[in-house]
């Protein structure tokens, strides 16, 4: 497979009072471009501090070492203007809970536009007409009452379609999605995974995508990691891990799977 993404022996360790936490321990992974990949695991399995790493985001208290070479360069090497430069730009994350991520007093155009500016020369005006094309392109309706809204203004899927907007408006190459569906009613989960499995095809952005259900994994992921304890235990596509799991961790997960999606 020639790899958007290597991932080699990714080890991350937290200090803590009662001593060092480990949090990833030998990670392993490869997405090609355009490749869709799951990463399944419960609270607390190292899922979150992945996709952190992936942008050198681990909190200060914690230490990554191996290897992430995206395109054949190695980011644990990069500076931090080596780094901002990558972010956004080429490698994009949706967070959690996009309400902690968007300012409550900046309108959601000026929001998406600031990041256009960040990685380009463009004008405002021209910032702000990506700004909306990209609103656009994550199928929001009335796009001009979105742009001068204000995030408390919007519903809970409203403002998930504004952060994948945000993730995408600079056209990266990867994007690493964090729970894509937390929070959401179900009607809403939905529209949100047939809308990235759309993006991925019609865009050809590859993406990682992370969450604790096996479910929306299942329906959507052309290859499914399984994590645990901060170690992949399990690999391959969904429906052959699904149906044929050789970790009793897995076999958990499976339970939940409905039968036609695994």
């Amino acid at each position: 497979m020639n790899s958007l993404l290597r991932v080699e022996n990714l080890r991350v360790v937290f200090s803590s009072g009662s001593g060092p936490v480990i949090a990833l321990d030998g990670v392993c992974l490869d997405v090609a471009a355009g490749e869709l990949v799951g990463i399944l695991g419960e609270s607390g399995s190292g899922k979150t501090t992945l996709g952190l790493s992936l942008l050198s985001l681990v909190p200060p208290n914690g230490c990554a070492s191996g290897s992430i070479r995206y395109r054949g360069r190695e980011l644990l090497t990069l500076n931090e203007d080596q780094l901002e430069r990558i972010r956004g730009a080429e490698i994009s994350m949706i967070f959690q809970e996009p309400a902690l991520t968007l300012h409550p007093t900046l309108t959601v155009g000026e929001q998406v536009a600031d990041i256009v500016r960040a990685h380009s020369a463009c004008n405002r005006r021209r910032s702000r007409e990506q700004a909306e094309s990209a609103l656009t392109q994550v199928r929001l309706n009335g796009v001009r009452r979105i742009c001068g809204a204000y995030p408390h203004q919007l519903s809970g899927g409203e403002r998930r379609r504004v952060a994948i907007a945000q993730s995408l408006v600079s056209k990266p190459s990867l994007l690493i999605a964090d729970e894509p569906t937390g929070s959401l009613d179900t009607i809403a989960q939905v529209e949100i995974l047939t809308l990235l499995r759309d993006l991925n095809e019609r865009l050809g952005v590859a993406m990682l995508l992370i969450s604790h259900d096996p479910s929306v994994l299942a329906g959507l992921a052309s290859r499914l990691l399984v994590l645990s304890s901060g170690r992949i235990v399990e690999q391959g596509p969904p429906g052959e891990v699904f149906r044929n799991p050789k970790h009793e961790y897995t076999r958990l997960f499976a339970r939940c799977v409905p039968q036609r999606l695994g």
